[in-house]
């Protein structure tokens, strides 16, 4: 038996050597492997500018992942919008081959087709873990890929801004009746869902509504958050300060890349695409979360007066968001193919976050509430 032992040692010390050298072989080669992908330069156009570090950031951590997984062969640079095009014609710009990626909200482009914003996020739609859970695993992103290739482009979520703020109002909104006439920069579908109340809906970049605030060219905004809102200053010339944005429960933003640029990626490059946006996908969410709860007590510390939307206003603005997807599943197949089981998932992710989450949350807030 100790014969047999000795034997055995000799032979794993021979083995170990073995297998030593061709991990250290492996090792060795790892480089020269990594030297056969291509160098790729790619161009990304943001339709943020690079004052909103947060969600403008969510292109800088792609464009920082990627070249570090790539060992600096696949390089994506970042251009704040208006750089290279105008934030809004993002997509165009990807569309056209102008540049291969953009960073952007979805919904900004639903004068093209409203199915653009089941992507991003519509009125009483999902929050932000819900619209991850569909994206990734209710099928979502397999949908919207499949609409966003008749436009050359593939998508990949990129950003989540969490539940958003419902807007800076330059007077006091007490009812439905106030909002007759209010000329309000609001994006997505939030337009047409309150069109009917007598909102009338503009569309600005982020880094051209202050100066029509502050002229009186529209008499209120929504933008994201504290954190951001603070920063392009609305406080400043609009003191009233609502919640929620009923209409934005969770945006995702898109990274969108030219189908044709992408579909020439090596797999790994792919592959490193993928993770990339994930992580700034979590990243953004994160973010705003930590930077929200300190933004809003400095807002509130100003002079800011803090209200929640009225009851009547979301539940008539509630009514017509019905109408219009009821009416829009009627009129637009590509809508209808996205929002039925888009909205199913919504009904069962309802119940079930009514049972543990809604539970939880609503029971620890009045706790803290109460001072405990």
């Amino acid at each position: 038996m100790g014969g047999d032992r000795v034997d055995r040692r000799k032979f794993i010390l021979k083995a170990g050597a073995v297998t030593g050298g061709a991990a250290a072989s492996t090792v060795l080669a790892a480089p020269a492997i990594a030297q056969e992908m291509p160098s790729i330069r790619w161009r990304l156009t943001s339709s943020f500018p690079n004052t909103l570090d947060t969600i403008f950031g969510g292109a800088k951590t792609l464009s920082t992942a990627i070249s570090e997984i790539t060992g600096g062969k696949f390089t994506i640079d970042v251009f704040p919008a208006g750089e290279l095009v105008p934030g809004l014609q993002a997509l165009d710009a990807v569309q056209d081959g102008t540049v291969e990626a953009a960073h952007t909200a979805c919904y900004y482009y639903v004068g093209k087709d409203p199915t653009f914003a089941i992507g991003a996020t519509i009125p009483f739609g999902l929050n932000a873990r819900q619209q991850n859970a569909w994206l990734y695993h209710g099928g979502g992103n397999e949908a919207f890929d499949e609409f966003l290739s008749g436009y050359n482009v593939k998508g990949l979520p990129g950003g989540n801004t969490g539940v958003q703020m419902g807007g800076w109002f330059r007077r006091e909104i007490n009812s439905v009746a106030d909002l007759q006439g209010l000329k309000m920069r609001i994006a997505g579908l939030a337009g047409r869902v309150l069109e009917p109340l007598g909102v009338v809906p503009q569309q600005l970049a982020g880094g051209d509504i202050y100066p029509a605030l502050e002229r009186g060219t529209i008499d209120a905004t929504e933008w994201i958050g504290p954190y951001d809102d603070e920063k392009l200053g609305f406080y400043q010339v609009a003191p009233y300060y609502y919640y929620p944005a009923f209409w934005e429960g969770g945006l995702t933003i898109h990274f969108l890349f030219n189908k044709a640029k992408y579909d020439e990626l090596p797999a790994p490059y792919k592959a490193a695409l993928d993770t990339a946006a994930k992580a700034a996908n979590i990243n953004m969410l994160a973010l705003y979360d930590a930077k929200n709860m300190q933004a809003i007590r400095s807002l509130v510390g100003k002079g800011v007066q803090l209200r929640p939307l009225p009851r009547d206003i979301l539940d008539a603005s509630f009514d017509s968001a019905m109408k219009l997807y009821a009416s829009l599943s009627e009129s637009n197949p590509k809508w209808k193919a996205i929002y039925d089981p888009w909205s199913k998932f919504r009904t069962e992710s309802y119940e079930w976050f009514r049972v543990a989450e809604y539970s939880y949350d609503t029971y620890v807030y009045t706790q803290q509430a109460a001072g405990k």
